[in-house]
């Protein structure tokens, strides 16, 4: 079939949908202006005022006289506030009791799960498999809509190469290409393909703009980066997310080169609605736009007013705009248009969930009874943590264990189920969700013993482990002295075939405000730790941790270690399948653990300097290196072993020169040559050798996890067209420029075979 006719079959299954949209936009459009029209300035600035109800802690301000607020008109929305019966009433207020009964909108922080707790997001983006990720937003907005909850505050999108940031956990790590696939697949995942369905959310991607790159690794603080990076390297998954359809963006709590977001018009406005088209909803992040303030712009009148014409439509929880905006419009500050555009954002985000057909859409009762929480949820939840946790170490093959014997679980993290789920899991079942001994001992049933001690306190500063297990994440304490309970976990120890270490971070030490300096094991852990490895029997250390962190001594002593990050409800269970080989882990790092947090931000995808230090040597006086430490990463991005071994072909291209608008087909043989089937995920770089401006050395740009048999080879393709080698220039023109470019084919970023092209205009 010739091209032409497969365009005419196109345009005619297309131009009904396109049709039935603009009809439905048509009728939409009537129904708001009827609606406008009727809406008093109070009532439309009411629409722009986003509360909470505080039902689960996400900031420091608690909303108050919310019914009241309600029945006048003055609330557009609420958050944190759950159940079928609760929103129900708050929704009964405003359709009974405001004059206009325009229905309220319900949201909640839906980060990684609902009820059902997935793998903190970092942990999800180690999977390395979007389809997995879409599945759990998918399942996440099912249980969240059958809890009342219209709107989900995700995905959070932001890069972040600066492990120091709590919230490099919340995000899918270091690479713009890996971030913006994921951030696509969540929005998907939580808007489905029809908003006004039951199960479906209105997504809301965060933090806009450039708040994983915080100065110092320090949550809120400054950025301040080029356009050239901003455009390159922490914009697209942005835009990723926008062209996915996402229904709504919430603003960034930073400043961005002098102007905080919450209040840059170049950036809500001409960046965001202007070139990239985006006609959605914009909220701030919680009481974002009163904490201009702090930033020095200003009373709240002045910050709301500017927050509100630099292209902000909701505010969360300050309440300026309710109680300023009237004010500013009537001394001329702002236009009754923005007002109107502002209103207008809002009541379309309420139109296209459904809300003004069906206000008490998610109100079924029966719903949150049969679709939160059921055994299939919880077994898409183990399926997604055995995905997630990645091989660091397998020294003389420990692992898998054998399903025999006895096996001591040692360390603060054994026995706490609250912190299983991770940071950022509001909603999660935290007092049912079993411990990593409990599902262990409910994976393997009788057939292997475990025991288990505590071996050590968390962090050795009571105080410091009270801020390190806040909002109920309690890890217990033993205030005897050290070497007392040392002496009972190694003798606890004593008739065992294996010790499995657990041990990292409570989930609590990474998150919203929970940066760290020291990004190591705690030191007391550490201590326990050598103390297992005296015994001389087999230590697996089971590394949980919500950020890349440094394991330089535990790499070079322990014989095998698996990073299980946080893996959501079904952690426990899904250890014991990694641990004993019901699983063959398959997971890639997302983020490039480093060897010192003097590294840091440390990414694969670094420029060359003028004096570039050679590939495989540390020091050279005058080359761009520290004298202390090479440069390297400890585990580079996009590392993680398997039960079986791959062994990687040198990749083909179909040809040598591309052309303009033409492709590049690049093969590889991926061979398994171990005794274990597993999925590998197979990874594409290119560098551009010659610009115009400079370039990374490398920069993720196709992907495959495919399942390999043992002893199976598989010829793995990828197609390089013309835009994958586009890059915004100094002018921010998107192009691709002629020349010399490589091409690295391997199981990470670092352990790559090559090839070369050109790129012919």
């Amino acid at each position: 079939m010739n091209k032409s006719k497969i365009g005419l079959i196109i345009c005619a299954l297309t131009l009904p949908f396109l049709a039935q949209a603009q009809q439905n936009d048509t009728k939409m459009n009537r129904f708001l202006d009827d609606l406008m029209s009727k809406m008093t300035l109070q009532e439309k600035i009411g629409q722009l005022n986003l509360v909470t109800a505080g039902e689960a802690v996400t900031g420091s301000v608690v909303s108050t006289g919310v019914e009241q607020k309600i029945a006048e008109g003055k609330i557009g929305g609420i958050f944190s506030l759950s159940t079928p019966e609760k929103t129900r009433r708050a929704q009964e207020i405003a359709m009974k009791q405001s004059r206009l009964k325009i229905p309220i909108i319900f949201g909640m922080d839906v980060i990684h799960g609902y009820r059902t707790a997935f793998p903190i997001p970092l942990g999800l983006a180690a999977s390395w498999d979007l389809d997995l990720i879409q599945q759990t937003a998918r399942i996440a907005a099912k249980e969240a809509t059958a809890d009342g909850i219209h709107w989900a505050f995700s995905p959070m999108v932001d890069i972040s190469r600066d492990a120091r940031w709590g919230r490099i956990s919340e995000g899918s790590g270091e690479d713009p290409y890996l971030g913006s696939l994921i951030a696509a697949a969540m929005v998907r995942g939580l808007q489905s393909d029809d908003l006004r369905a039951k199960d479906a959310m209105l997504a809301c991607v965060k933090h806009f703009a450039l708040y994983g790159a915080a100065e110092s690794g320090r949550d809120y603080n400054t950025t301040d980066m080029s356009l050239h990076r901003m455009y390159n390297e922490y914009f697209p998954p942005y835009k990723a997310a926008i062209d996915a359809g996402v229904g709504s963006i919430m603003v960034s709590f930073n400043d961005i080169n002098g102007v905080p977001a919450s209040a840059n018009k170049w950036l809500l406005t001409d960046v965001l609605r202007q070139n990239w088209g985006f006609k959605g909803l914009v909220v701030s992040d919680y009481t974002g736009v009163n904490e201009l303030v702090e930033h020095g712009l200003g009373d709240l009148q002045e910050v709301s007013k500017l927050s509100l014409n630099a292209g902000m439509d909701m505010d969360m929880v300050g309440e300026g705009f309710l109680t300023t905006l009237e004010k500013s419009v009537q001394e001329g500050n702002v236009k009754q248009e923005r007002i109107d555009a502002a209103c207008r954002a809002v009541l379309e985000a309420k139109y296209r969930l459904g809300l003004f057909d069906d206000p008490y859409k998610n109100t079924d009762p029966k719903r949150a009874k049969t679709d939160i929480y059921t055994p299939a949820h919880l077994q898409k939840a183990r399926e997604a943590a055995g995905k997630s946790f990645v091989l660091l170490k397998n020294e003389n093959q420990l692992l898998p264990l054998k399903k025999q014997g006895k096996v001591a679980v040692i360390g603060p993290l054994a026995n706490t189920g609250s912190n299983m789920p991770g940071t950022w899991s509001v909603s999660a079942d935290h007092a049912n969700t079993p411990s990593l001994v409990e599902g262990m001992r409910a994976a393997l049933g009788n057939k292997v013993e475990i025991i288990t001690h505590l071996g050590s306190n968390l962090v050795e500063d009571a105080a410091y482990q009270e801020r390190a297990t806040m909002f109920g994440r309690t890890i217990p304490r033993d205030e005897r002295d050290e070497e007392t309970i040392l002496a009972e976990a190694v003798a606890a120890t004593k008739d065992v075939d294996v010790i499995v270490a657990a041990l990292g971070e409570a989930s609590e030490m990474s998150g919203e405000s929970s940066s760290r300096v020291d990004i190591g094991v705690p030191e007391i852990q550490q201590r326990l730790l050598q103390k297992l490895l005296a015994t001389g029997k087999p230590v697996v250390l089971v590394l949980f941790a919500g950020r890349p962190m440094t394991i330089v001594g535990e790499s070079e002593s322990v014989p095998a270690i698996i990073n299980v990050w946080f893996g959501g409800s079904e952690t426990g269970k899904a250890v014991a399948d990694v641990l004993f080989g019901d699983v063959n882990p398959s997971g890639k790092l997302p983020a490039s653990f480093p060897k010192h947090v003097g590294q840091l931000p440390l990414y694969y995808a670094q420029k060359n300097t003028g004096r570039p230090l050679a590939k495989g040597k540390w020091f050279e006086k005058f080359r761009s290196n520290y004298i202390d430490v090479d440069n390297e990463p400890l585990y580079p991005f996009g590392f993680g072993l398997s039960y079986s071994q791959f062994d990687y072909g040198q990749p083909q291209l179909s040809t040598a020169n591309m052309t303009a608008g033409g492709t590049i087909e690049v093969q590889v043989d991926v061979t398994n040559s171990g005794d274990w089937d597993g999925e590998e995920v197979v990874q594409l770089y290119v560098r551009d050798l010659v610009g115009s401006v400079t370039r990374p050395v490398k920069e993720l740009k196709k992907f495959e996890k495919v399942l390999i048999k043992k002893g199976e080879t598989k010829k793995i393709s990828f197609t390089l067209q013309e835009e994958d080698l586009k890059f915004f220039n100094q002018e921010l023109e998107w192009v691709a420029e002629p020349g010399e470019f490589e091409v690295f084919v391997g199981t990470n970023s670092r352990d790559t075979q090559v090839a070369k092209f050109t790129l012919n205009k």
